[in-house]
């Protein structure tokens, strides 16, 4: 039964990739299209899902959900890696890419800030990034070596927690977190943008046919 719950565990990956692959797809096919350009940023959000569930979901959870890892890395700093990437990589762009598809037409598209929006999502990503492969990561897999070399205790002692080694790999989480920073600062100012300068009124009857 274990082992049947992480197959079940590991196929939660398969949905989210093929909503991104869609997005990716389309994208592709529909370049020249004139709405695509109004929607570009929502969709690079549905596609950093799929890659991030690829990733972080996928690739990482496989190192954590099999019965075999578990008894040896559940609780180390694996789980935050895969939690990390999954959880904001994965349902973190998936709200904000739907965020934005909502904003889309509900606010003037004047009041819509390209630059901002290209700040936040490379941020987001690219500081993600540099948080799990930086520093958690090697953690984990530092943990992980010796969890199975002399013990899960000895994986959660002061010995390996507190080492020079772990203490080194956790300090090189501070950029990724100063990129991510920047990231959710620029959604901020796009969404106070939005407050003070976006609102229009939503046309009814035959002038909403009109603009349709």
């Amino acid at each position: 039964m274990i082992a049947l719950g992480s197959v079940f565990s590991a196929l939660e990956v398969v949905p989210l990739s093929l909503v991104g692959f869609e997005a990716c797809e389309n994208y592709r096919l529909s370049q020249a299209q004139p709405w695509v350009a109004r929607y570009r940023w929502t969709i690079l959000c549905f596609v950093a899902v799929a890659f991030w569930n690829l990733l972080g979901a996928g690739l990482l959870g496989f190192t954590i959900n099999p019965p075999i890892s578990l008894y040896y890395v559940q609780g180390l700093n694996l789980t935050p890696t895969h939690g990390h990437a999954a959880l904001f990589g994965v349902y973190g762009m998936l709200g904000i890419g739907l965020m934005l598809f909502c904003l889309r037409g509900l606010t003037a598209r004047a009041a819509w800030s390209e630059p901002l929006l290209k700040t936040m999502f490379w941020s987001l990503n690219i500081g993600l990034a540099m948080m799990v492969f930086l520093s958690l990561l090697p953690m984990g897999l530092y943990q992980a070596y010796e969890a199975i070399a002399h013990g899960y205790w000895f994986a959660r002692s002061p010995a390996v927690v507190h080492s020079p080694l772990i203490e080194h790999l956790a300090w090189l989480r501070v950029p990724g977190d100063i990129v991510f920073a920047v990231g959710g600062i620029a959604l901020g100012l796009f969404a106070l943008r939005l407050h003070t300068a976006g609102r229009r009124a939503l046309p009814i009857g035959k002038a909403a046919n009109q603009q349709a």
